[in-house]
């Protein structure tokens, strides 16, 4: 089985999702006029805003909400995982994924939101991928088949991985035992993750969404100091970072084993730029003009990939710990952390760990839910259904605790790709919307305007939309 889906892993990714993703980056990139760069300290301004309506949820809540969701265990053991077996380039692939594939955010979430629809108190409003790819491209079975991937992505595959990233934190403890240990943290962490999402645990949801913040930032700082104790590692470590990266020699040699399928995969799975999952979370939003949020998911993407994954990345490469794929996850990262904290270093990984997955996995069900209420017509199924939902979901959490390693990380790119593949080529066909919208509000803010979204003015017939059709100003109640 591991062998299979490792096989299915290599050709989904290596040709088809490089250049997927890499060509639909370049190209919303370049109609936009790498609108991510030019417009990135307008993106923090406009975080600022507040709802005008009330009750409403802010750019600034549902951009928190979309960096939850990225922001996790492969912050950490994804990056390691990805320099130990593709090598030090990886990180370079890395960063240029994210700023192309913020351009693929950009794009994703000015579609959801502008084809967003109202919820049906009147109150807020819904979105995402499969909706546009119903709605505008007029294709259910294409919005069902990625509906489907989202399930599996969120409830199994970043479910099963997660739990398996966290249980490899505890290998380097004298207690752990290969077989009985990540049994038992399986099955601590299936019951505590079912508790939370059966309702018990609101206050330890709410605990750790203050907690997480915080950890992150530590995190952050931790890492810098250990980049200035070795600031004299600095030179070296970016020109093995870029050397590795361009021995097209050494990629071409075994491609998908290289630093450049490593560095996309790792990329794709940190940020998730162009996968349509955060749009789900940016379609929330009550702001004026759709590239409003779509601003902050550039944000978004940066914050995972270019502060958090970078931050791994820099700490592990100049301490100097030699790369090698028996390190690969979190001993690589131990092992730098303990050149500064000594014994403490495993400890501090093993908390933010802990904190990163508990709200990692929880966050993903949230997807689940709003894949199911589309399959459901828009409603919420069932409470049995719901039920049995959610404890399949943790025996899930307590299968990829036990589960190898390749077999977490195949399944979890495969599904994740699956999405990408049905929501690219979706957000390319409606991709002159975008490129419209931002046309437009690029015009309004050269002339002084706080934007505001009028579908007519984009040549959309406001008839065909929902939550827009009358314009902003009226759907604010």
């Amino acid at each position: 089985m591991v062998d299979f889906l490792n096989t299915i892993d290599t050709y989904l990714y290596f040709p088809i999702l490089v250049i997927v993703l890499s060509a639909a980056g370049l190209y919303f990139s370049i109609r936009t006029g790498f609108i991510q760069i030019r417009l990135f300290p307008e993106a923090w301004r406009v975080l600022n805003e507040k709802p005008k309506e009330e009750g409403a949820v802010s750019s600034f809540q549902a951009l928190m909400v979309s960096t939850a969701s990225r922001v996790g265990t492969g912050n950490i053991i994804g990056v390691s995982t990805a320099i130990c077996l593709g090598g030090p380039g990886a990180v370079f692939w890395m960063w240029l994924l994210a700023i192309l594939g913020s351009a693929s955010a950009f794009v994703e979430t000015v579609l959801a939101q502008i084809y967003k629809k109202r919820n049906s108190d009147g109150v807020g409003c819904y979105g995402g991928p499969e909706h546009y790819i119903e709605d505008i491209i007029g294709s259910k079975t294409l919005a069902v088949i990625f509906t489907v991937f989202l399930l599996l992505t969120y409830g199994f595959g970043f479910n099963m991985l997660c739990s398996y990233n966290l249980q490899s934190t505890f290998a380097s403890y004298s207690f752990y035992d290969a077989k009985t240990t990540p049994y038992v943290i399986g099955a601590i962490l299936a019951v505590v993750v079912l508790f939370c999402i059966l309702g018990g645990g609101r206050r330890m949801v709410r605990l750790t969404e203050i907690i997480v913040p915080v950890m992150g930032v530590t995190y952050i700082i931790v890492a810098l100091l250990i980049i200035i104790v070795n600031f004299r590692n600095i030179p070296s470590m970016f020109r093995n970072i870029f050397a590795d990266a361009f021995d097209f020699r050494a990629i071409g040699s075994g491609i998908t084993g290289s630093c450049m399928v490593y560095g996309i995969k790792r990329g794709l799975y940190s940020n998730e730029a162009g996968v349509g999952s955060a749009p789900h979370a940016a379609a929330s939003a009550d702001i004026s003009h759709p590239v409003k949020q779509a601003l902050a998911a550039v944000i978004s993407v940066s914050i995972d990939t270019l502060f958090l994954c970078t931050a791994t990345a820099l700490l592990c490469l100049v301490t100097g710990v030699p790369v090698s794929e028996e390190l690969s996850g979190a001993p690589y990262v131990q092992m730098a952390l303990s050149s500064l904290l000594g014994r403490f270093g495993p400890l501090f990984l093993t908390a933010a760990m802990v904190l990163f997955a508990f709200t990692t996995l929880i966050g993903n069900l949230y997807y689940c839910d709003i894949g199911l209420a589309y399959l459901n017509n828009n409603k919420k199924p069932g409470k049995i259904f719901m039920f049995v939902f959610r404890v399949v979901c943790a025996f899930i959490i307590f299968i990829g605790a036990i589960a190898p390693m390749d077999a977490c990380w195949a399944l979890a790119d495969i599904t994740m790709g699956g999405m990408a593949l049905v929501n690219v080529p979706a957000c390319v066909v409606l991709g002159g919307v975008a490129f419209r919208a931002a046309k437009d509000y690029e015009r309004q803010r050269k002339e002084g305007k706080d934007p505001v979204f009028h579908a007519s003015d984009i040549g959309i017939d406001p008839s065909g939309l929902d939550y827009w059709q009358d314009g902003w100003e009226k759907n604010v109640k």
